[in-house]
């Protein structure tokens, strides 16, 4: 199944069963049930968690149980060369912490002390990981609630939702290091997610800024560099998949039907030479151009379009909701990460989400709360049920990926999936839910087509976003919630104030009745930008780990506390406002690659 696009292999899991030293008796009496854990842990893993390219995660066990530096230099050497990008130690007993742990600190590592009476495996959690703290490596305990008998060799459920919540955020760490970020174009309209930082990428993510003006893609389409064959099956695809809707532009503002023609075509081009740009194309260097074949190992893009493109080019509408979509005219395929006006911010957000769940972002601002009595104001219509507290209204200008339509379905019910999950059936629905819309051309001299369609409700999701401040720099806010389902004269009456040409989703957060999190209202008011990346699913504590590791604080988020599972260090800087000690945690570790 693997669809590889990047440089490098996949980053596996490395397992490292540390044992108590002492020979004559004590170590001989614990190696089979240490490597045994060691290989529990690398079964579980491996059948429960794939790389977003489909294939199962791999996990590399050290070659012997680690007692002492010796051996655990060795299983150090033997990580390196297998490309482990983040650790997992166990153990049933007592061992020397700090010579048997994993010194290394930019890699995420865990340990797992097993909870029993017989040898102290949570003596050595406890010892451990007081040595990681001492030394300024911070590493995530786990730690069984329930006592285990010593020949129990089962993983109780809470210590395997540690173990899959530490190796998702893990695998996500390692998957963005040593890649890029493609900017194509600069600054759009003033935004400042846009104006791409790139010691944040660096310091932050372990990643590369590469740029490209957006003249790129005229020279690559006058002088036909893109692969004809491609876009001939492109062209076909779209013209049997893809309907096109109504325009709302007036007459003397609409295109011609000449001009809408080749808009679609440049837009099908723009795609292709998109997909290039980020990860190269072998065809180009048999058609002659050996440097554009290489692309830019980029795991994410931006394309400023508006409006120094948007005013004479078509928009970058199309390409943006196809790319960041699982499927187009080459069949299902994992999406890109593209994102609209080179939010970079926005960008990084829809890779946290797409590497936690291996689905499809949508890219969306957050445009508007209606409040119920604003509701019932503009439509006569008196909300309940989920939207009885009001709705958010997340709109783009038409960049967001298919798959937000709700149209895949498990058990009944809409979903986002994996690409690997999707079916042929799931793809014409979504294809069949969405309306290509020709342009406003008040916002788009340059013509093009949006993608419309409104999500359907039900859809537990996610909406995060990361911020840049001066003096602090990134901060990760997000919102768990779902998506609601508004009755059509409703949506349409609502929608109908802003462009109706746009993919429209109804959102209503999950509400605590504290803080940010007291009323809908209060969500939208302490949003810190115009866009957000929706996930599916209820991913918020998988980000809160992804960034404790990344050493990004998280200043707004409804997960429960039971639920929040970052490095054991974090406990030090305090534990009853666990908010203020994730900043003082994260301004004293500092990025993770700084």
């Amino acid at each position: 199944m693997s669809n590889k696009r990047l440089i490098g292999s996949m980053p596996k899991i490395g397992i490292r069963p540390t044992i108590d030293g002492r020979r004559k008796g004590v170590r001989e009496s614990l190696e089979e049930k240490t490597m045994n854990m060691a290989k529990a842990v690398a079964q579980f893993l491996s059948e429960n968690l794939r790389y977003n390219n489909g294939d199962s995660v791999e996990c590399v066990i050290a070659d012997t149980c680690i007692g002492g530096v010796k051996e655990a230099a060795e299983a150090k050497e033997k990580f390196e060369k297998e490309s482990v990008g983040l650790t997992i130690t166990v153990t049933p007993c007592w061992c020397y912490g700090s010579e048997t742990m994993d010194m290394n600190p930019r890699r995420p590592n865990a340990v797992w002390g097993f909870n029993g009476t017989e040898r102290p495996g949570a003596v050595y959690l406890a010892a451990v990981l007081a040595a990681h703290n001492q030394k300024g490596i911070p590493a995530f305990g786990i730690y069984g609630r329930d006592v285990q008998d010593i020949e129990d060799h089962s993983i109780p459920a809470d210590v395997q939702e540690k173990l899959l919540r530490f190796a998702k955020a893990g695998l996500a760490v390692a998957m963005l290091k040593d890649t890029s970020y493609l900017s194509m174009g600069s600054v759009s309209m003033g935004i400042a997610g846009s104006m791409v930082n790139e010691e944040l990428f660096q310091d932050y993510l372990g990643m590369r800024n590469e740029y490209i003006d957006m003249s790129e893609f005229t020279r690559r389409i006058e002088e036909k560099i893109y692969d004809e064959q491609e876009f001939e099956k492109a062209y076909k695809w779209v013209k049997e998949k893809c309907v096109i809707g109504s325009d709302i532009n007036s007459a003397e503002n609409q295109r011609t039907e000449e001009q809408k023609e080749e808009d679609l075509q440049m837009n099908i081009k723009m795609t292709i030479i998109t997909k290039d740009l980020m990860e190269g194309n072998p065809r180009l260097a048999e058609l002659g151009y050996e440097e554009e074949a290489m692309g830019r190992n980029a795991i994410a893009s931006g394309f400023q379009g508006q409006r120094q493109w948007t005013d004479h080019f078509p928009n970058g509408d199309f390409m943006e909701a196809i790319l960041n979509s699982s499927f187009d005219w080459n069949g299902i395929r994992a999406p890109y990460i593209v994102a609209t006006e080179n939010d970079a911010l926005n960008a990084i957000t829809m890779l946290f989400g797409h590497l936690l769940t291996n689905t499809a972002q949508v890219f969306a601002d957050v445009r508007t709360y209606w409040s119920p009595d604003a509701i019932k104001r503009v439509t006569g219509y008196e909300v309940d049920g989920q939207a009885e507290n009001g709705v958010i209204h997340l709109l783009n200008s038409g960049a967001a990926a298919l798959d937000g339509t709700g149209e895949q379905s498990l058990d009944g019910k809409p979903v986002m999936k994996p690409f690997w999950d999707i079916t042929a059936e799931e793809v014409e629905k979504c294809l069949n839910a969405t309306k290509w819309r020709p342009a406003n051309t008040e916002y788009f001299r340059g013509g093009g087509f949006s993608s419309n369609f409104l999500t359907k409700g039900g859809m537990p999701v996610t909406i995060a976003r990361v911020n840049l401040l001066k003096g602090l720099g990134p901060v990760l806010q997000l919102a768990e919630g779902y998506t609601v389902d508004l009755p059509e004269k409703v949506h349409e009456k609502l929608n109908d104030r802003t462009d109706p040409t746009w993919p429209t989703t109804w959102f209503v957060p999950n509400l605590t009745g504290d803080g940010a999190f007291r009323d809908v209202y209060t969500v939208m008011n302490n949003w810190g930008a115009n866009h957000c990346a929706m996930s599916y699913g209820h991913i918020g504590a998988d980000l809160l780990t992804l960034a404790a590791m990344l050493r990004i604080p998280v200043n707004m988020h409804n997960v429960s506390e039971e639920n929040i599972f970052r490095p054991s260090a974090w406990n030090m800087f305090g534990t009853k406002d666990i908010e203020g000690a994730d900043y003082r945690a994260c301004a004293t570790y500092g990025p993770l690659y700084s």
